[in-house]
């Protein structure tokens, strides 16, 4: 597994997640050392939007959130995933079969990774907002997103 964020004035590196992340770890390692980063250098409007997998909201992380003062969008328990992040993974995979291995393969998703464009990053998180829109419109079901 990897994980990556976005936002429109930049994005981190790809970090791969050996084992099983736990919130202890997403706070360690991805939290701490790439998230609050980030998130400092947009601004104090700056808003971490995860989803609602239980390393994200574990007790441990809630906590640092919380002392961090990280600004977070709070997801119902049943959403829809509409996290732009999805379409960025679907971006990736679209362009070249991956590797063999698993070096191999992680140097790609990087490669791959710092490729794409900002201004597709951008048209992602801008599109957040016709996302919840058709979401409404569609009392949760399927959207063209």
């Amino acid at each position: 597994m990897v994980w990556g964020g976005i936002s429109t004035r930049q994005r981190t590196p790809l970090y791969h997640v050996v084992g099983n992340l736990t919130g202890v770890r997403y706070q360690n390692e991805i939290l701490q050392p790439l998230v609050v980063p980030a998130l400092q250098a947009i601004g104090p409007r700056a808003i971490l939007q995860d989803d609602n997998a239980p390393p994200h909201r574990s007790a441990a992380v809630n906590t640092f959130i919380q002392q961090a003062r990280v600004n977070r969008m709070l997801w119902p328990a049943n959403s829809p995933d509409l996290n732009p992040i999805e379409h960025m993974w679907d971006e990736l995979c679209q362009h070249h079969p991956p590797p063999a291995n698993l070096g191999q393969l992680l140097q790609w998703l990087q490669q791959e990774w710092n490729g794409v464009p900002r201004a597709f990053i951008c048209n992602l998180i801008h599109s957040m907002r016709q996302r919840c829109v058709e979401c409404l419109e569609h009392n949760g079901g399927h959207t063209r997103y």
